[in-house]
């Protein structure tokens, strides 16, 4: 029966409460961080993103402002999206696909991020933004050409060496038209009076400015004067001075240009067209730039705005959250380490115990000691079960050795002896001694045959050849070949079988089975007494019983019957007992035909041998 150990002490147990406790510390520590360092991580991955989407819009609006259509934006919204790690998808306003960074067919966003216009955003962030929803970059007719460039760049080094040997450090800033300005890095190293003196050195000074690289080139005044006429009819419909025109000027810092940010009236005053609060004439001054800018750019778009091939988000958290998460982890492994420890060294101390004893060596038959009724201790038991059986096994092994030598030590002295002095001439090689000879060299045939049937069975090469074979057949030759032997030995040899008993076996061997039950049966069984042998059919299986009545096996001796080269008689007497092979090839051979051999006796009342056989249905030709 199976030992019942307790829940409580129980590896399964253990191991799972030991789990259990670490994942509880694992869960509570994950949930503390969660709570401290999931808000602000996502608040700083949010304005990450914030900040990455307002550089893909900023840097397609400025392809759209710099060129008339989307031919060829491909190119870069593959690189923004290898960039910022984002799928960046361009679309018409009625969902036809512009360029793409996913692969083709892949379903876009449910909703577009923004919308690319140029001529109407407000989501443009950089210095200098225009109010007015227009994309500074467009610059449309105001783009100066390869000569202008030339010719203002070099006003402009000029300027900038006159700063310089006052010892003022200026750059050179260049406009999205092309114009370049120079600009003081500090502008209080350079007075007012320096900065007008080194504008008007190399250029011509009106009253509308005081830095040479202010005035107008001919495209710029050109487009101004387009530019005029496209507001002219709004301020006229508006009561607006008629004779107002537009000049080109920049910001307070001279950076970016605004043109037509001023409207100048008959009068000679000059309205800020930014800054008035007359929403009238900056609305038409804005209506006339988009008319004047809408064929040099391209034409709006809806911005979609995936995760591309990123699987999760990626936090940049603060060195606090950090230092926090680096303190839980180190707790939790402290904790994880300290408990597996304890299980461990606890798990771990009986194992080494029948480590120990199991490196010991056999003769000295140490014992595991079991401390505990776990899991552990049943294995501790079981090795020392073990432990017992392989001393067991090394006694029968050596009383094998000791058998054999026995067994073919007897013929071979015989027929060694016979066979000197009938060398000497001192018998003569009669028909008697040929003929005891070869009952010796029989019985060594025999005993090397049953060796060589064990070792087949030991090593599961023991072939059997199945055929439907009638138990009472069986019975019938195996009583007719022993039939002699009995009648010498004043043995009555009886049968007894059903008709319906049929077994699936190999006759050959089934008739050597019953044959050494015989044999053995009638050894044992003395003058007028009997031998029976019979068949009988019992569920599914077929039983094959030797009963004799002889004098029966000892209480102690009954379970050993079976094992090889054992003898109630220990003096080995060929008188009384054979090699003590038969019975353990019978059980060998049932075995291999899926069978089991049972001996049962009283002392006094003879033995009966029970084989259990699968049976087998009749033939149908087989009435």
């Amino acid at each position: 029966m199976k030992p019942r150990i307790p829940w409580r002490k129980r590896l399964l147990v253990r191991l799972l409460f030991t789990s259990v406790l670490i994942a509880v510390c694992s869960v509570a520590a994950t949930a503390w961080l969660a709570v401290t360092t999931t808000t602000s991580a996502l608040e700083e991955e949010q304005g990450q993103d914030l900040a990455a989407d307002n550089k893909i819009l900023a840097q397609l609006s400025g392809y759209a402002a710099d060129h008339p259509d989307w031919t060829g934006v491909q190119h870069t919204v593959r690189a923004l999206a290898a960039k910022t790690g984002r799928r960046i998808a361009l679309t018409t306003p009625d969902r036809t696909l512009i360029a793409d960074s996913a692969p083709h067919d892949t379903p876009l966003p449910p909703r577009p991020a923004a919308a690319v216009d140029p001529l109407h955003t407000d989501t443009y962030t950089e210095f200098g933004a225009q109010l007015s929803g227009i994309d500074p970059r467009a610059v449309g007719p105001f783009l100066l050409t390869a000569q202008e460039r030339a010719k203002l760049e070099a006003v402009a080094q000029k300027e900038q060496a006159c700063f310089d040997r006052f010892g003022v450090h200026t750059t050179v800033q260049h406009t999205p038209s092309g114009r370049p300005h120079v600009i003081v890095d500090d502008a209080r190293d350079a007075p007012l009076e320096l900065k007008v003196g080194c504008g008007n050195v190399y250029g011509e000074s009106t009253a509308d400015t005081s830095d040479a690289l202010d005035f107008p080139m001919p495209t710029e005044t050109k487009a101004l004067a387009a530019l005029t006429d496209l507001a002219r009819p709004c301020l006229r419909a508006r009561d607006l001075d008629l004779g107002a025109k537009l000049s080109l000027t920049y910001d307070t810092t001279g950076r970016n240009p605004v043109s037509g940010a001023f409207l100048v009236t008959k009068k000679g005053i000059k309205k800020d067209i930014e800054r008035t609060t007359d929403q009238t004439a900056k609305n038409c001054v804005t209506g006339a730039r988009r008319t004047q800018l809408e064929p040099y750019v391209a034409p709006a778009a809806e911005l979609f705005l995936g995760i591309g091939d990123q699987t999760a988000p990626r936090f940049d958290m603060s060195r606090a959250n950090k230092t926090k998460i680096v303190g839980a982890a180190g707790l939790v492994l402290a904790v994880t380490v300290a408990v597996t420890a304890v299980v461990a060294t606890r798990l771990v101390r009986p194992l080494r115990a029948l480590t120990v004893a199991a490196r010991q060596p056999p003769e000295l038959h140490v014992r595991a000691p079991v401390r505990t009724r776990d899991e552990t201790g049943l294995l501790a038991e079981a090795f020392n079960d073990l432990t017992e059986r392989r001393e067991r096994l090394e006694e029968q092994r050596k009383a094998m050795v000791s058998d054999i030598a026995h067994e073919l030590r007897s013929p071979l002295t015989n027929i060694r002896g016979w066979l000197e002095v009938t060398r000497d001439g001192v018998v003569d090689p009669d028909p008697a001694l040929l003929s005891s000879l070869h009952e010796e060299a029989l019985v060594l045939q025999r005993i090397i045959d049953d060796l060589q049937d064990l070792a087949a069975a030991d090593a599961g090469t023991l072939r059997v050849h199945r055929e439907q074979v009638r138990a009472a057949d069986l019975l019938d030759q195996v009583a007719a070949a022993h039939r002699v032997a009995a009648d010498a030995a004043g043995v009555a040899l009886l049968t007894d079988a059903q008709d319906t008993a049929w077994l699936d076996a190999d006759p050959v061997r089934m008739r050597q089975a019953l044959g050494n039950l015989v044999s053995n049966a009638i050894r044992h069984t003395p003058a007028d007494g009997t031998v029976t042998l019979t068949a009988r059919r019992d569920g599914e299986d077929v039983l094959l019983t030797v009963t004799d009545t002889g004098k029966g096996i000892a209480p102690d001796d009954l379970p050993h019957v079976f094992e090889r080269f054992w003898r109630a008689e220990k003096s080995r007497s060929r008188r009384t007992g054979g090699s003590g092979l038969g019975l353990p090839i019978v059980r060998h051979l049932v075995a291999a035909h899926d069978g089991t051999a049972e001996a049962r006796s009283e002392p006094g009342k003879g033995a009966e041998f029970t084989l259990r056989l699968p049976a087998a249905e009749a033939p149908a030709d087989v009435s």
